[in-house]
């Protein structure tokens, strides 16, 4: 499984925003310039990561992007999947009836478990933490 390039964009741009002082709004030219971001992809992302709650934007002179909630309160998993949609590995486990092996697929309860051990991981993996450097103090 890979996530696509518009999800790891979009993990980058809220890692930025995850590093700044609260409530501090961020231009998209400057978080496309620094995160190496295509700017018309970072628009789109920006968008879609709006919809889902995790940034919000404000137009203007003093407009820009920031994070809806406090960086501990967005994981991983909310930010892929605003992006990319739902995670699945295989899509026998999300619908069981799709495989061709039904009840006797011997690779169903691995498929199943993968995921669920993935999407516990990017659950658990907020901004917060990711935010602070090894010395455990945020970066300036």
């Amino acid at each position: 499984m890979q996530i696509t390039r518009q999800a790891d964009y979009a993990v980058r741009a809220v890692l930025h925003l995850a590093k700044m002082d609260n409530g501090t709004r961020a231009a998209t030219s400057r978080i496309a310039e620094e995160q190496k971001i295509p700017p018309s992809f970072l628009a789109k992302i920006v968008s879609q990561l709006s919809v889902a709650g995790v940034v919000q934007t404000s137009r203007g002179a003093r407009g820009g992007v920031s994070l809806a909630r406090d960086p501990s309160e967005i994981n991983l998993l909310e930010v892929i999947e605003a992006i990319d949609g739902p995670i699945m590995l295989n899509e026998c486990v999300i619908d069981r009836s799709v495989c061709t092996s039904g009840d006797t697929c011997p690779v169903h309860g691995i498929w199943r478990d993968a995921q669920s051990d993935l999407v516990e991981r990017l659950t658990k993996t907020h901004f917060g933490m990711l935010a602070v450097e090894k010395n455990g103090k945020k970066p300036s």
